[in-house]
């Protein structure tokens, strides 16, 4: 690691509203007030996470750097400049944690790629705490982020997800935009296997959260309705 560069973090936030105090370790609001350099995805919902966990903490010196969609090589590079001159600097998800399912992993490789020590911090994490409580295989899964909309190349896709189960006993983990809920889960229970196990994961770490694990074969007898809120989903045996 390079002498004199500062610390990169990746900094867990809140999945559900109001779940701060139970799910993200206290300790992590020191080493947030420390920083005043953050790349976020957004920059609205970053100076929300920072005043949630640090209320008292001066946002305008605070130097954003947008990553994702609107990010601008010119700023990142001149932030990792910084770095390497020894300022430390923190990753914020829009939830969860950083680095998983989110572009915070570009600028993790960047900090390894310049010899900057990468510290993730614990937090909340959805794809693991649905796992953890769906009964599935734990030792053995992935993640496929989102499958396709178009209905013949989602069936393809849960087949070949079905395979891996069948062939190497791997828990099948992939999200969807809320309002496709009811749309996904409909696809999923007219293609996949009777036996084949489907945990469902909604609002996680909520007040309203609830995680479900069935086979296709009793969700097909009694469907849940699905609420347009933020739902995990593993297929598994």
């Amino acid at each position: 690691m390079a002498d004199n560069a500062g610390f990169l973090y990746m900094l867990p936030v809140p999945i559900a509203e109001g779940s701060l105090d139970h799910f993200v370790p206290s300790v992590n609001a020191p080493i947030i007030e420390s920083l005043d350099l953050f790349f976020v995805e957004n920059i609205r919902s970053a100076r929300r996470a920072i005043r949630l966990f640090c209320p008292t903490k001066p946002i305008d010196p605070i130097t954003f750097v947008e990553i994702g969609k609107h990010s601008d090589n010119a700023m990142i590079s001149e932030a990792f400049t910084r770095m390497e001159l020894g300022a430390s600097a923190g990753v914020l998800s829009e939830a969860g944690c950083p680095g998983i399912a989110d572009p915070g992993a570009l600028v993790a490789r960047l900090a390894h790629e310049r010899k900057i020590r990468v510290v993730p911090l614990i937090g909340p994490s959805s794809l693991l705490l649905a796992l953890m409580a769906s009964g599935l295989n734990g030792q053995c899964f992935a993640f496929s982020g989102y499958l396709p909309k178009d209905p013949s190349e989602l069936r393809s896709a849960l087949a070949r997800l079905e395979r891996r189960i069948v062939d190497e006993k791997q828990s099948q983990l992939f999200i969807e935009t809320p309002y496709r809920n009811e749309k996904i889960v409909e696809q999923i229970l007219s293609t996949c296997r009777p036996q084949t196990r489907l945990c469902i994961a909604q609002n996680i770490t909520a007040e309203d959260e609830h995680i479900e694990t069935r086979t296709i074969a009793q969700w097909r007898k009694s469907p849940l309705s699905l609420a347009k809120v933020p739902t995990l989903f593993i297929l598994g045996s």
